[in-house]
């Protein structure tokens, strides 16, 4: 018992050497733990480095080669599509020069075409000075060179052909305005009749409206000047042979109606020949 009490003091002594060491093995367990982590952390962190060095180098290089490929073929593109670009150009600038061409000519042919109306027109506002006749027919001013005798018309005489125009066809269409016209002018070229516009209008029983005053009395329209004019310029409504007009319906005589020969009817008046 005695021993007991003096050693008493070992068994607390061991216990607390017992913690101690317990708590060092602990204490190192834990800081070979942490280590370890670490390495392994470390470790992982240079392999994922790594890696991604190696997948970024993989990334770069094919996206740097595809690009430079992708220029290579938008190159190679671009001189394929070349040609064929230049050559729509070409096509598109000779269409235009084409139509630029056209239009040309369309507006050379519209300026003919006004100038000619207009020198029509000038004709048409402006009797000739002179007639041309063959021994059959009348001619126009550009066949004068085949006429055989010439007639010099005074400003009266074209003046009086359009009052007796006037008086006879009125109500008359256009072309039985020039045809009445033309009746005149075959009169004065043929032997059979006389020799001056005046005479022939004034010929005795020959047209009724000298014989009833309203020779006197018309004022020619325009469109009478303008058969008038026709007619001289040599446009002819009925043939070089005719000679005679009536209107059945009106005319008192019909001898001309059963003696002579019918040529054509316009409007209202019936020409022989």
């Amino acid at each position: 018992m005695e021993i007991i009490k003096e050693h008493r003091w070992i068994a607390p002594l061991m216990s607390v050497l017992m913690v101690c060491i317990l708590g060092i093995s602990l204490m190192v367990e834990s800081q070979n733990t942490k280590t370890g982590n670490t390495a392994n952390t470390s470790g992982s962190q240079q392999w994922t480095a790594a890696a991604g060095t190696e997948q970024g180098q993989n990334r770069i290089r094919p996206k740097h080669i595809v690009d430079h490929g992708s220029s290579m073929n938008d190159m190679h593109s671009l001189k394929g599509v070349m040609p064929t670009l230049l050559l729509q150009a070409q096509a598109e600038k000779a269409v235009l020069d084409a139509k630029g061409v056209q239009a040309e000519k369309n507006a050379s042919s519209s300026a003919k075409q006004a100038a000619a109306t207009a020198v029509s027109k000038a004709k048409i506002q402006s009797p000739p000075k002179k007639l041309f006749f063959t021994r059959t027919a009348m001619l126009t001013q550009a066949d004068q060179a085949k006429a055989t005798w010439s007639y010099s018309i005074t400003a009266r005489e074209v003046l009086l052909l359009q009052k007796i125009v006037m008086a006879e066809a009125e109500g008359e269409p256009y072309e039985g305005k020039v045809a009445v016209a033309n009746v005149v002018l075959n009169r004065l070229r043929s032997a059979n009749f006389p020799d001056t516009i005046r005479e022939v209008i004034y010929q005795k029983a020959q047209f009724s409206p000298v014989a009833n005053g309203r020779l006197n009395r018309v004022r020619p329209n325009a469109e009478a000047v303008k058969a008038v004019n026709e007619a001289l310029e040599g446009h002819k409504a009925v043939p070089d042979h005719t000679y005679y007009f009536l209107s059945l319906t009106l005319a008192d005589d019909l001898t001309v109606h059963h003696s002579r020969t019918k040529v054509k009817t316009i409007g209202n008046h019936t020409f022989y020949k």
